[in-house]
């Protein structure tokens, strides 16, 4: 969420207004016909106030789709990090193979290329404390041994989220349940993991 001193004055309502009407148009017309007047039609606000709380389409995309995947990909700790990451990238890939998640989340990649502020948003907002998060989990793992101390924590995310967001940015089939777990298997044993 963008944290300027308007966006703690906002209306909760109609944000969630703004965020599902963002969504809907993204999948009616897709990404690049999406308009900050068409959101702020459907949504009954004003342009002004979309522009007040957000700069861009991308970013209130970007807001609801952060909230979407955050609610679809929680770090659980069950004791057992495969089951977990096993879970966690399968919530993952189920949001991206879906509309509106999964054009918003392209449509917001496009953008990237061309819009600098967005981009900055995208690494803030969502990729950092999700990275962050991730190392927590996989921290939490190694100090209940089943990671080795030593191991390259930054690099273990990265193998895990890469395939996903390669697949979904060239548009290959999704990963199944079989998939996910061979993925995971592989970045654990890479990790030389206790068990894998």
């Amino acid at each position: 969420m963008i944290t300027s001193p308007s966006s703690v004055r906002r209306s909760e309502r109609s944000r969630r207004a703004i965020l599902r009407s963002a969504l809907d148009l993204c999948t009616e017309r897709g990404y690049g016909h999406v308009t900050i007047e068409a959101i702020a039609a459907d949504a009954g606000v004003s342009k002004k106030t979309i522009y007040r709380w957000w700069p861009s389409k991308g970013a209130v995309l970007l807001e609801a789709f952060t909230d979407a995947l955050i609610d679809a990909t929680p770090f659980v700790d069950t004791g057992d990090i495969g089951a977990d990451l096993r879970s966690h990238v399968a919530g993952a890939v189920k949001l991206l193979s879906v509309p509106p998640f999964g054009p918003a989340y392209a449509g917001i990649l496009s953008e990237l290329h061309h819009d600098d502020r967005l981009a900055q948003q995208l690494r803030e907002q969502l990729v950092d404390p999700r990275v962050e998060e991730a190392i927590g989990r996989l921290r939490s793992a190694q100090d209940q041994g089943q990671i080795p101390p030593g191991a390259d924590l930054p690099l273990a995310v990265e193998m895990l989220y890469g395939p996903v967001y390669y697949r979904h940015v060239l548009r290959k089939p999704v990963q199944d349940e079989e998939t996910i777990a061979t993925l995971v298997d592989h970045v654990l044993r890479s990790l030389r993991a206790p068990g894998y």
